[in-house]
């Protein structure tokens, strides 16, 4: 069965990718302090790398926080009241990463004016501001119905669907996801698929998570959705 659409649109180009890490070019953090200064100045790229692209990092292990700054502050300075508070973050339940930046500022300054003293790491230990460049990949595979996105999910890679779904953020006008601007593209006929996409609270999700919720939410819009039986 197919979709009734408004309109035909061109096919949707799966695509993977792979990062490729390295230092970001300042100086490291030995202290809350020092890590402070250095979230004035980072380029926004380390946000989004030590915010965002811990979903895709393979080396990327910890079960219970999202983002380096919150596993830093409880594995390497000893402090699980910030690591909590910083683990809590959403990016994307913010307007921008300048925001972001903002809001981490903001927490370093309230622990700071909390603790008795300037909480240090051990030698070794301090935090190394990274960027990464992401690498795409062509996997020759088109999508070329909007049912087709629900068939095809489950044959995708995790990379290629953080790609579409979450690294996609970055080259949208309106931080939307690649699957989503595709289905616009439709017309009328994909509200409900794109609503559903929309739904999904995604960044306290691994990969793994997000890939069977994208499949669940999408098996049920398309049932929704008004359909007509296709030639054969």
């Amino acid at each position: 069965m197919g979709i009734n659409t408004e309109k035909t649109n061109m096919p949707f180009e799966i695509k993977d990718c792979a990062l490729i890490s390295r230092m970001a070019g300042i100086d490291t953090a030995i202290n809350l302090r020092e890590l402070r200064e250095r979230l004035l100045i980072c380029p926004v790229e380390c946000l989004f790398h030590h915010f965002s692209e811990t979903l895709i990092r393979p080396t990327f292990d910890d079960p219970e926080y999202r983002n380096d700054f919150a596993i830093w502050a409880s594995r390497n300075l000893r402090d699980r009241v910030l690591a909590e508070r910083l683990g809590i973050i959403n990016p994307y339940a913010l307007d921008s990463f300048e925001t972001l930046r903002a809001v981490l500022v903001d927490i370093v300054d309230e622990r700071l004016s909390e603790v008795p003293f300037i909480p240090w790491v051990e030698k070794g230990e301090d935090f190394r501001f990274m960027r990464a460049v992401t690498v795409v990949f062509h996997t020759h595979r088109k999508l070329f119905a909007p049912e087709d996105l629900r068939s095809q999910l489950s044959r995708m890679s995790l990379s290629s669907i953080y790609y579409h779904f979450v690294e996609a953020r970055r080259r949208t006008e309106d931080g939307s996801d690649d699957f989503t601007a595709w289905l616009a593209g439709f017309g009328t006929g994909t509200g409900v698929m794109i609503d559903a996409l929309k739904g999904i609270d995604f960044y306290f999700l691994t990969l793994f998570e997000l890939k069977r919720q994208l499949i669940s939410v999408l098996e049920r819009a398309t049932s929704a959705e008004p359909t007509y039986e296709k030639s054969t």
